[in-house]
């Protein structure tokens, strides 16, 4: 059996950032990070547009607490505040840092890092490095960690959590306090009581994970003091995503399959840009250079819905906009004629040196995925899937929490995987690199101070051995009629048919009777690939046992909030109920069915108000 101080599973942003934090803090710690992927290519590498801070580089009127209302704002008034006002806080502190570590920001004609506009954002906050922001983080903090010794396991694929009944209590405490802020929370009329015989039960202590070579097909159980899974988001749902394809809800679905609730999970982004057909994105930088969006008419449609901020509105505005222009018949067809199923996004105006110094890499990708060059010709999009505003639910240093009232022992989370909830409702923009820094710096303090006085904790190695080995012989000998890219495909359709950008209950309860007839399929698949020696066919299999219960939660809990809110679009609730749903969703998972208890938001600084824009 191995072992380790702390072991970190996903190589992105937020994975990297904790790890680097521990060492920092302690040096002598064991800290061992694992990926399914080399962490170069975890999908942070992907990320484009920028991160923001409030460094008043471009604009001197802007300050931390201007960024935490527009993030409070564009959640639609469902994040916590308190983590927002860290989130925000410490955001000029991680740009510097992230310099430090070698990131290399574009700049200003006088030095400075430059900082542009941002949907949803009141003022030019975005730092980017021009539009492969998030490969130039990943990078530098990669090679940061070799430098402090940080040991990694790429392409390993993690099967469980180890998760077992704890001793440890933790000591009764009002519930939802969230770190430092110590200010009251407003919850209004939907409080729920302190359940104090809940918070002296037994509670859940993470000890470690089980792990499967992809290379040479062997398992190894891995026993830690602290477990941190940021495995990244679950695009792989929906059929048409700008994730990659590693992208399936790993962490997700392993903490709902280990007991534990999942937060917020009805609530995906769809970026207003993916590139028509193939679903990769477009960055919000592109409009945040000045880009235009257009109908078949040639019109601005945008001054229709969001007439201040235009196409820099937020996400979910955007997106509900260009499917309405769809629905009413000003989308456009390939031959540019009226009735089709996407927009045009517009740059022409900007000019060749702006578009090839500023957006080079969208340029680059619609030049070469559906051959638009788009210095002369406008890119055709629409919404695609993209972001899970949900995750698994943590307080502000990353401890997971067993239930609304209490953590567990030895487990946190954070980045795209993690819920603190500083997105609520709808992410703006340039704020989910922030979290996976922020946030990775926070849980990577969390678990330092954590580990110093923790003993390694005591796992029964050969029960996780045999049952796991039983998982993948089981899918190897299945003998059935179903490939497993057919009942995914099935999959990934009826879930972006059912829950997509606009939902209502007849079609989601239709939806979610179709995916369980899915479910049933998934013991009828086969598989060609026999051997255990880098069987992709066989990590596709798991994956989709992953995708299936983090889609079977999405529906769910998407059916049982009755309002619209953000990214949740109900056409048969079309406003937003304060009174019954400004609570976060826990939702858990058992074979049986999905069930969902709610949780007071935190609200500390910006009473909920009406969102216009």
């Amino acid at each position: 059996m191995l072992e380790h101080d702390v072991i970190i599973v996903g190589g992105g942003l937020a994975g990297c950032r904790a790890a680097l934090e521990i060492k920092k803090l302690n040096p002598s710690a064991d800290v061992a990070l694992v990926a399914k992927t080399h962490p170069i290519r975890s999908h942070s590498v992907a990320a484009q547009g920028g991160i923001a801070a409030s460094l008043q580089n471009v604009d001197r009127d802007d300050d931390w607490k201007a960024h935490a209302f527009d993030t409070v704002k564009g959640s639609d008034y469902l994040a916590d505040q308190d983590a927002v006002e860290f989130l925000t806080k410490e955001a000029p502190e991680v740009i510097i840092e992230l310099e430090h570590l070698g990131v290399l920001f574009s700049r200003l004609e006088d030095g400075k890092i430059a900082q542009r506009a941002f949907g949803g954002h009141s003022h030019k906050r975005t730092c980017y490095a021009a539009d492969k922001t998030g490969h130039a983080m990943l990078h530098e903090l990669v090679n940061n960690l070799r430098r402090n010794h940080v040991k990694i396991y790429e392409e390993w694929y993690v099967m469980e959590l180890i998760l077992e009944d704890s001793p440890l209590i933790n000591p009764p405490q009002p519930p939802f306090v969230r770190g430092e802020i110590e200010k009251p929370l407003v919850r209004g009329e939907i409080e729920k009581p302190f359940v104090r015989e809940e918070m002296e039960k037994p509670t859940k202590e993470a000890k470690g994970v089980v792990m499967f070579n992809i290379h040479d097909g062997h398992l190894q159980v891995v026993r830690s003091k602290a477990v941190m899974f940021a495995t990244g988001g679950y695009g792989r749902v929906f059929n048409t995503t700008s994730n990659d394809y590693a992208s399936s809800g790993d962490g997700l679905a392993m903490t709902a399959k280990a007991g534990l609730p999942l937060e917020d999970m009805e609530f995906v982004q769809f970026h207003p840009t993916g590139l028509y057909p193939v679903g990769v994105l477009i960055s919000e930088a592109v409009r945040g250079e000045g880009a235009y969006l257009r109908n078949s008419e040639g019109e601005r449609f945008m001054a229709r819905y969001a007439p201040n901020q235009m196409e820099l509105a937020p996400r979910d505005i955007t997106s509900r906009a260009i499917v309405t222009e769809i629905r009413a018949g000003r989308g456009i067809n390939a031959d540019g004629s009226a009735g089709g199923v996407y927009v045009h996004l517009d740059l022409t105006h900007m000019g060749k040196e702006k578009i090839m110094s500023r957006v080079p890499f969208c340029w680059e990708e619609a030049h070469r995925l559906v051959g638009v060059d788009a210095i002369y010709e406008p890119m055709p999009v629409r919404p695609t899937a993209h972001y899970c505003m949900g995750g698994i639910p943590v307080n502000t240093d990353g401890r997971v929490r067993m239930n609304g009232n209490k953590l567990t022992e030895g487990f946190f989370a954070g980045g795209e995987c993690a819920c603190v909830s500083v997105h609520g409702a709808n992410r703006l923009g340039s704020n989910s690199l922030l979290e996976c820094v922020v946030y990775g710096r926070r849980v990577g303090r969390s678990i330092a101070n954590y580990i110093l006085d923790r003993t390694m904790p005591e796992i029964d190695e050969e029960k996780y051995l045999q049952a796991n080995e039983k998982r993948i012989q089981d899918l190897l000998n299945q003998e059935g009629d179903t490939r497993i890219n057919s009942l995914r495909q099935n999959f990934q359709d009826a879930m972006t048919e059912h829950c997509g950008v606009f939902r209502t209950e007849e079609v989601m309860t239709e939806g979610l009777k179709q995916i369980r007839q899915l479910i049933a399929k998934y013991g009828q698949i086969f598989l060609d690939d026999k051997q255990r020696q880098w069987n992709t066919e066989l990590v596709e299999a798991l994956e989709l046992q992953n995708i299936i219960i983090v889609g079977e939660m999405i529906l769910t809990s998407a059916i049982h909030r009755q309002e619209s809110r953000g990214a949740h679009s109900r056409e048969d609730y079309p406003t937003r109920d304060d009174r019954n749903f400004l609570q976060h969703t826990l939702a858990s998972y058992s074979p049986e069915g999905v069930t969902v208890e709610y949780m007071p938001v935190v609200v500390t600084m910006f009473e909920p108000k009406e969102r216009k824009y």
